[in-house]
C-alpha cells in the first residue's frame, strides 16, 4: 500500500495504547495505526491508562478517517486520525484525534515530526498543548512529566543494566 497522502475510510477494532489503534479499513485491510505527530505516555507511566482509555472512547468501535504519511520501524501506519465528534458517534469524522489528546493533556506534540504537518497543523497542535499544560490537565498536573520517548529510553537502559548484572 502507498501510504504517501493515501486517505481511508475504517473501523477501529481495537486500541492498545493512547497512540496506537487497530482498524479494518475499506477493501478489507486490517492496520495498525499509530497517531501521527502525538506521543502518549506508555502503559506503565502516570497518565498511561488514561490516555488509552481516551484514545478508544474517541475512535472504539467508530468509522475513522485516515491520511496517512509513513510507516514507522515497526511497520505501523503513520496517520493523522479523523475521528467522529464525541456528541455524535455517528456523524461523519470531522475531529483530529491527535489535538484532542494533546488538548486532554494525554499526549505530547512530537515535533520530531511535525514537518509532515499542514502550518496550520502545528499551529493547532502546539496551541492544544500549551493550553493543557496552562490548565494543567492530564499528564501536565505533574510538575515534571517525564516524555515517553525519554521514559522508553530508560526502560532500555534499566534493562540493559538487568541483563548485565544477570551475567
Amino acid at each position: 500500500m502507498a501510504l504517501a497522502a493515501a486517505l481511508l475510510l475504517c473501523l477501529v477494532t481495537a486500541v492498545s495504547d493512547g497512540d496506537t489503534l487497530h482498524a479494518d479499513c475499506d477493501g478489507g485491510e486490517a492496520l495498525t495505526v499509530r497517531v501521527h505527530a502525538i506521543d502518549a505516555p506508555e502503559s506503565g507511566q502516570p497518565q498511561g491508562r488514561n490516555a488509552r482509555r481516551l484514545l478508544a472512547r474517541l475512535a472504539l468501535h467508530r468509522e475513522v478517517e485516515l491520511r496517512c504519511v509513513d510507516r514507522d520501524r515497526y511497520g505501523r501506519a503513520v496517520c493523522a486520525v479523523q475521528v467522529p465528534p464525541p456528541e455524535d458517534p455517528d456523524a461523519p469524522p470531522s475531529v483530529d484525534a491527535g489535538e484532542a489528546m494533546l488538548e486532554a493533556g494525554m499526549a505530547w506534540w512530537y515535533r520530531q515530526y511535525a514537518e509532515a504537518q499542514t502550518a496550520a497543523a502545528q499551529r493547532r497542535y502546539a496551541a492544544a498543548e500549551a493550553r493543557a499544560r496552562r490548565a494543567r490537565v492530564g499528564l501536565w498536573k505533574a510538575a515534571n512529566p517525564t516524555p515517553p520517548w525519554q521514559w522508553r529510553r530508560e526502560q532500555r537502559e534499566l534493562d540493559a543494566d538487568r541483563a548485565e548484572q544477570a551475567h
